[in-house]
Parts: structure tokens; sequence; C-alpha cells
């Protein structure tokens, strides 16, 4: 019997639901005979032809257009047939009803044509389109980014990725890093000369260039990974700081209720917003106070925003300056600076944005170096937007470059830039050690062929394209 990965599959490659058209998509080994069987005539290979499926009853299911792509000259490198049937989707299940019944049929009649099709698992296609190097794993991570972008420059870095922009980089890196390497190791063979050795191959030249090389492109999937994932962004702050009126402001349409009454925002409430690009997912919290002021449900809707607090990449604490006089105010709104400080987790960043400007005079805001906003009139809004994406390290002058990245590739480089940089300090010793050197290579060699796939566990593949749709 085959193993799992040399059995074909298939599955329906469009959305759920009704459309004009929808896919339903095989791959496998020698698919040519059973598409003689399903659809008549040989299809002439990247050709599409107009056929009629009928059922085993001889009642016609629906006209396609059936494309045969053979090996190795297709998505996922093996040979692979698409039916472009109708997009009802009773028709599609139809369809893919038949594709397994006659597998089983040839099976059992020992015609054996296709005896081990089976439901394709979610990313299994992609995921042999890697195995059968038609793309690395970054490239085809990136498939699964472009399906999921939610904004236009989401889009293009998850192209560039595709194209293998971010491949050529790792590769580069990768290939100066296996020449460093091979220095390092020839030196190991003379330790009487290892030294002038070390000297004379510009050793230390080269790892300095490729730490500054994957600092930079480590600052690049940092951009990447933001495009990708986006901004958890929570609005916290006293009862009535304006938080409902700031959702509304930064998303252009009135999402969340907004009265003077203190407790009017019971849980929480998100509206994804755009930035420059950058997607960002705003987050309406219950106002913060002592529970013992407060109702059940309003209790409730406060635990639920501590519980966000926590989770968040970015916490807005907004300041009522409209009470600024107010001591009793101030005291709650400084132990609260001193809760959510304590609340959130090392890598979130706290914003601390002064509201309800235009209810003032402004000489009286406390500190001047502290943001300042109207939600209700706009005013500091642009000042606000572009605080947002400095304080998650955003850099606008690195769009047009950027390429899609996950947590996992920024992880990976974070992992690299060590190595090399251990590598550097060994070079600072009298007498440097070369096998510490040359394993403190190896094991940022390592990460970097982790980012491409050409060293990967399977347990990482299987986290990775378990992610995907069924049908890509």
């Amino acid at each position: 019997m085959l193993s799992q990965r040399d059995d074909p599959i298939i599955a329906v490659a469009t959305p759920p639901g009704r459309g004009a058209v929808g896919v339903v998509r095989l791959s496998g080994k020698s698919l040519a005979e059973f598409a003689v069987e399903l659809t008549g005539p040989r299809l002439i290979p990247r050709t599409a032809k107009l056929v009629t499926v009928k059922d085993q009853q001889c009642q016609t299911i629906d006209q396609v257009l059936a494309i045969y792509f053979p090996a190795p000259h297709s998505y996922t490198g093996e040979d692979v047939l698409e039916l472009q049937a109708h997009g009802g989707p009773v028709v599609l299940q139809m369809l893919l009803k038949h594709c397994l019944n006659l597998a089983r049929t040839q099976a059992s009649t020992g015609a054996g044509l296709l005896p081990y099709l089976r439901m394709a698992r979610p990313g299994e296609f992609t995921e042999r389109a890697y195995l059968n190097q038609k793309m690395d794993l970054s490239q085809a991570e990136a498939v699964a980014d472009l399906i999921d972008a939610n904004t236009e420059a989401a889009v293009r870095s998850a192209g560039r990725s595709l194209e293998g922009e971010f491949s050529q980089k790792v590769q580069a890196l990768s290939s100066r890093l296996v020449h460093v390497r091979m220095q390092i190791e020839a030196c190991l063979d003379f330790p009487e000369e290892d030294i002038d050795f070390i000297q004379q191959l510009q050793v230390q030249t080269q790892l300095q260039s490729l730490r500054e090389d994957t600092h930079y492109l480590l600052t690049q999937a940092e951009q990447g990974r933001l495009l990708r994932d986006g901004l958890k962004l929570v609005i916290a702050g006293q009862p009535n700081a304006g938080k409902s009126a700031l959702l509304n402001a930064l998303a252009g349409a009135p999402v969340a209720i907004v009265t003077a009454i203190a407790g009017t925002t019971r849980d929480v409430l998100t509206q994804s917003i755009q930035i420059e690009g950058v997607p960002i997912h705003v987050l309406d919290t219950a106002g913060l106070r002592e529970s013992s002021l407060a109702d059940e449900v309003e209790q409730i809707g406060m635990v639920r925003a501590w519980e966000q607090i926590k989770q968040a990449d970015m916490v807005m604490l907004l300041n009522d300056l409209s009470r600024q006089d107010d001591p009793l105010y101030m005291q709650a709104q400084r132990q609260l600076e001193n809760d959510i400080k304590a609340a959130m987790s090392v890598h979130t960043v706290l914003l601390e944005v002064h509201n309800k400007i235009d209810t003032v005079n402004q000489r009286k805001v406390l500190d001047a170096s502290v943001l300042c906003i109207s939600a209700l009139n706009g005013q500091g809004l642009p000042e606000l937007r572009q605080q947002i994406l400095e304080s998650a390290g955003w850099q606008a002058g690195m769009t047009e470059g950027v390429f899609t990245a996950r947590t996992r590739h920024v992880q990976a480089l974070q992992h690299v830039l060590t190595h090399v940089q251990q590598a550097l300090r060994c070079l600072e010793q009298t007498a440097p050690p070369l096998d510490l050197m040359a394993e403190e290579c190896r094991l940022a060699h390592q990460y970097l062929a982790q980012l491409t796939g050409s060293f990967s566990a399977d347990d990482l593949l299987g986290e990775i394209f378990s992610r995907f749709c069924i049908g890509k």
C-alpha cells in the first residue's frame, strides 16, 4: 500500500456556498487513465475541454471544464486534474462523490486505476508542492498568507514572499555562512597557525557583515509579521474616559454606543481598521474602576477587559483631561496605570493618551510630552495613528521592500543573529576557541535552513499546513 503522502487526493478547491464556478481538484501519480474514465477522450495537457460528467447510472451531473496538468508541470508536482463546474454546493459534492465512487469501483473490479483516492487534508495540495520542491517552505506559507491577507499592503508583501524574495535573501545569507564555516573548519586542521589563518581569511569581517545583514533581514521580517498578523490594540481607562468615542473615531463609524452614563460599555467590542496598510484590531473595553462601585454585569465586563489587556500587543490608556483637577480621579488613574503595567506582558507596549483636549485650556495639560486628542472632534487623531504605528515598530520607509513573515521566521532570525554574535565574541579572546566558533556558525546555519524548510521536522510541517484551507 502507498504511504499517505503518496495517496491520490481530492477536494473542493473553492469556498463553501454558492458561486458562478466551483472547482474540484485531484492530485496524484498517474491520473491520466482515471481522467479518461471520468471525462471520456484523453485530455490535451493544460488545455480546457468542455465535457459532460455522468454518474454510474448514466445520469448527467454537470457539464464541466476539465484541465489536466501532467507531472511535473503542475501546482503540486504530481498529475493534477481540475474540474471547473457550476458553483452550487450540491453539484460539487455530487462530483466529489462520483470521483470517489469511480475510484472504488475500479479497485473492486481489478482495474485499480486510482484505488486509494481519498479526501485531502487542509493544506495538503500545497504541502505536496513543497515536498516535490515546487516551492520552499516560506513560499508555501506565503500562499496561505496571500489568501488570508486583508489589506493591499499585506497582499503585496505575501506576493513578494511567494515569488521567492524572502527565500532568496535567506539563501544568500546561508551561502555566505557556509563559506565562513568551511574556512573555520579548515583552520581547525592547522591548530598552530589558526589565528593567522583567521586573520588572513578575514573571518571577523565576514561575520560582522553577516551580523549586519541578518539584523536588517530581521527588521524586514518584523515588518512583514506586523503586516500579516496586525496589531491587537486594547483601549483601556476609567468609565467615561472616551474609549467608545475613540473606537468610533478610529473606525469612522458608530460601532459602539456612547453615552454619559458610566458603565455603558459592558463587554469587549472589536473593530478592525488599517493604518497605512497595517491591520489594527481595536478593542473597546469596559471602564475600569473599583469593583464595589459596579453592578454584576459591569464586573464581568471588567474581568474580560483585564483578560484582553494581558493578551494585548498594545494597551492605550486614556486619561480624561476634563477631570484632571479631580484628585480622586487622578489618584485612581495612577493606580490604574500601575495595575496595567503589572498585568500586561513584557512584550506589550503601553501608550498613554490624553483625551477631551477640546474641553480644557491646553496650557493646563499635565504632561506636554503625552499625546492629546479629542475623540469628539478628531483633534490629534492623525498624530495618534502615527504614534500607534511608531510604537508598534512600523517603519514606513520599508513598506515597498517588505515581505510577509511569521512569528517563527522572526524567532529563527533572532537565533541566527544571536549565534553569529556569539561566534564574533569568540574572536575577542586571546586564543579564539575555533571549535566553539564552528558550532555557533553551525547552529546559525541550522536556523536559516528552518526558514525555507531545507531542515524541518515533520511536526513543524503538520502545524503549518494544518492551518490552510481544504483544497489548497
